[in-house]
């Protein structure tokens, strides 16, 4: 049992008959009253976030996890299916569970979280940046370029991304899966 101190970004705490992962926190100290924490949590079986508020020294139900890399396989209709690196076994994943999974290519490793105790997968986190082949690209407008202007383009995996008018097809960038930005050409 752990309790409000505890608290940390990336926790699984078991709470309101689910798992939910803390995406953010911020322990208040008001000047009166007791203290407590904020919360941000974010269901790892359904992907709801909620904001929820702890006092302090509030008991919470800690969730006992486990990462490994992945190798992502293909996807269909449903979710997603990974091999484990190690002993080769193939685990599916349902689509609500990883987030910006758009930017995900086959062969590609996946961190898995795993439930400690009966090894079911809760989450899945790709990569902070990809690198992608540009397919399709908007034609630029000329003299358009004293500004960051910025044309739709079509990566390999079927996403759509903003990026500068000098990408054509056939490029390599690099994309933040975060928030799906442009980051650089690669050459």
């Amino acid at each position: 049992m752990a309790t409000t101190a505890d608290i940390k970004k990336g926790l699984c705490i078991e709470f309101s008959n689910d798992i939910y992962k803390v995406i953010e926190f911020l322990h208040v100290k008001p000047g009166k009253g007791p203290a407590f924490v904020r919360t941000k949590l974010k269901s790892v079986t359904n992907g709801k976030v909620l904001d929820n508020t702890f006092s302090a020294g509030h008991k919470i139900e800690e969730v006992k996890v486990i990462t490994r890399k992945f190798q992502y396989l293909y996807d269909d209709e449903n979710g997603f299916h990974f091999m484990n690196n190690d002993d080769f076994t193939q685990i599916y994943i349902n689509k609500e569970m990883i987030e910006n999974a758009q930017f995900m290519k086959a062969g590609e490793e996946v961190t898995i979280v795993l439930k400690e105790a009966d090894e079911a997968p809760l989450s899945a986190e790709i990569p902070p940046t990809v690198t992608l082949e540009v397919i399709e690209a908007d034609p630029g407008v000329k003299g358009n370029t004293a500004t960051n202007a910025l044309k739709n383009a079509i990566v390999e995996t079927g996403a759509r991304v903003l990026v500068p008018l000098f990408i054509e097809p056939g490029e390599k960038i690099r994309i933040n899966t975060e928030d799906g930005s442009y980051i650089e050409r690669i050459k």
